[in-house]
């Protein structure tokens, strides 16, 4: 069993940044491959971006490409994602996740254990 506990978001301007942190517990992450996913009111969830469980492979959303950054620390049990050039359109509850295979997937019911999210707000 994996616990995972986000922390990091609030609310920035435009053009700023934040650094999500997901701390895991319980077991080690270092065999899970790592995402974070986001929902905004009245949206589905959306994959965000993810990691490889040795975090040499990662994968990103077109709309975060160039803008956010996956990485992991596996030392720390810790995953984070840098969120830079934040657009109001980021705005949305952030999830980290874990998906028991290691390898990078995409889809929400791929993923084993979820935290319970960060709020992320972006003002104009």
């Amino acid at each position: 069993q994996v616990q995972l506990v986000e922390s990091g978001g609030g609310l920035v301007q435009a053009g700023g940044s934040l650094r999500l942190s997901c701390a895991a517990s319980g077991r080690t992450c270092s065999s899970y491959a790592m995402g974070w996913f986001r929902q905004a009111p009245g949206k589905e969830r959306e994959f965000v971006a993810a990691i490889s469980y040795s975090g040499s492979i990662t994968y990103y959303a077109d709309s975060v490409k160039g803008r956010f950054t996956i990485s992991r620390d596996n030392a720390k049990n810790r995953v984070y994602l840098q969120m830079n050039s934040l657009k109001p359109e980021d705005t949305a509850i952030y999830y980290c996740a874990a998906s028991a295979p290691g390898y990078i997937v995409t889809m929400y019911y791929e993923y084993d254990y979820w935290g319970q999210g960060t709020q992320v707000t972006v003002s104009s």
